[in-house]
């Protein structure tokens, strides 16, 4: 048999498991914390090594957590209907409507012909449309919606005669990252935009007791991602790749035609449109103004309220704007994924071991929390690439858990940190969809990748370090020490 790293850790995980449940002694550490531990270990090293699909790794604790002790089956079950699964599946029947009636097309296209024909605002006019749709729907979708119209935009440039040798090569290369690049930004901002921020918000509900609403999480990772945007838009068009034609001709009319294709909005899109923007307005002013006049809404709540209006309100010909058979799009595996991760934070902390953790890391006192910051911003991107975002952050939120308890300073510092830090891996085409997705379109080379992500993993982790330690305590009001 060829040795893989799929391989390796298809035999790691459980050789682990067993030499830690049976083998390994660990002074003060309980028989349910010792199970948890061994299940947290052999369900890393298959996230990491992907040895089997992450979502069916995920499942790992409905056997395991029961047969050790280290939770009950029904508690252990229970996390996988957790109330974040069911805002998060909101939202993808949302997106299904948005997709299947073309209306991203449309929101893209219009903002991108808003930016004029000068090369450098063409590039950000992508990235706005790319940015503005994953806050909304995956990422993935939404790099998977713009590309196509990117690749017309650049063969247009290709074929004009006005173009100066080469430029449509390094317009297209700029393009096709800012794309990849402004898909995972654009997640960060809204609670639904990216899964490991619904795993960051169902650890702290599960650990605290504290909602991360809608709005809470918004006014954190709104302006980070806005500031991340147009520094990676800076860097693009200013040190990445340094154009010569300023004007791109016939820019502008490519993408009219291809808005003037769309033709007037169908009364199926006007009227997903408004959901859409219903449910955006509900999420932003749920807590000061919803609350008020029914006590018991949540984020979850308007998510399975504006999906069964989809459901409801006729599109053409008296189908509704979506059926049952649309939600066949719905990605199980991720919603499977986060109920893995919360049933991990769970075992965490009911078993006693985030406390355990958290007593032998008395060392860290001596690092300055600053440094700490940094450390774990970088740590978390540079893992994110070789790892899924959403494993990683449901690995390792439960042990910061710990370590904020350690140091005695507030947790969400650490938390917030891993989470936004983990959306941003722009080296590797196997870091995240987006990537992989134009580099798929050939423009790419590895390298070309490897040397402008890097940058831009620098520069996400000067931002996310900087925006935690100064923003975070000003939008939340919370102070360093808990």
């Amino acid at each position: 048999m060829k040795l893989t790293k799929k391989t390796v850790g298809l035999w790691l995980g459980p050789f682990l498991f067993v030499w830690i449940q049976f083998f390994l002694e660990l002074p003060g550490l309980s028989s349910e914390a010792t199970a948890v531990l061994a299940c947290a270990a052999w369900m890393a090293v298959w996230w990491i090594t992907e040895a089997i699909s992450i979502a069916a790794t995920a499942l790992l604790p409905i056997v395991l957590f029961p047969l050790t002790g280290g939770l009950s089956l029904s508690a252990t079950t229970a996390n996988y209907g957790h109330q974040y699964i069911f805002l998060f599946l909101g939202g993808f029947i949302l997106a299904i409507a948005i997709e299947k009636w073309q209306l991203h097309r449309r929101i893209a296209l219009s903002i991108i012909a808003l930016v004029g024909t000068n090369v450098r605002f063409i590039i950000l006019g992508f990235m706005l449309a790319t940015g503005f749709l994953s806050m909304w729907i995956s990422n993935t979708a939404a790099a998977v919606m713009l590309l196509p119209v990117g690749m017309a935009i650049v063969m247009q440039l290709r074929d004009n005669p006005a173009t100066i040798e080469n430029e449509n090569l390094k317009f297209g290369k700029a393009l096709m990252l800012a794309i990849a690049y402004s898909a995972s930004i654009g997640g960060m901002a809204t609670l639904i935009g990216t899964p490991p921020n619904l795993v960051m918000a169902g650890v702290i509900k599960e650990t605290y007791g504290v909602e991360i609403t809608f709005l809470d999480w918004f006014l954190l990772a709104f302006p980070i991602s806005v500031a991340m945007l147009f520094m990676c838009w800076w860097y693009l068009t200013k040190v990445a790749f340094k154009f010569e034609q300023q004007t791109f001709p016939g820019g502008k009319a490519e993408v009219q035609r291809q808005l003037a294709g769309l033709g007037k909005m169908s009364r199926a899109e006007k009227r997903v449109l408004t959901v859409f923007v219903l449910m955006a307005l509900a999420w932003i002013s749920r807590s000061f103004v919803l609350v008020q006049l029914f006590p018991g809404i949540d984020d979850t709540i308007i998510a399975i309220v504006g999906a069964l209006v989809l459901f409801i309100l006729p599109a053409e010909r008296g189908k509704p704007l979506v059926n049952w058979e649309d939600t066949h799009q719905l990605p199980w595996g991720i919603i499977v994924l986060f109920g893995g991760g919360i049933a991990l934070a769970t075992g965490f902390e009911d078993s006693g071991l985030a406390a355990w953790i958290g007593s032998h890391l008395t060392a860290l006192h001596a690092m300055p929390f600053w440094l700490l910051l940094l450390l774990l911003v970088a740590s978390v991107n540079f893992l994110t690439e070789i790892t899924s975002n959403l494993a990683t952050t449901a690995m390792i939120l439960p042990v910061l858990v710990s370590i904020a308890a350690s140091m005695e300073v507030h947790p969400f510092y650490l938390v917030m940190g891993a989470t936004l830090a983990a959306s941003c891996a722009f080296m590797l085409p196997v870091a995240t969809p987006p990537n992989a997705v134009v580099f798929g379109s050939g423009y790419l080379k590895i390298e070309e990748m490897v040397k402008n992500g890097f940058w831009m993993n620098v520069i996400s982790i000067l931002i996310v370090a900087a925006a935690v330690y100064f923003l975070l305590p000003l939008v939340w009001d919370l102070q360093l020490v808990d």
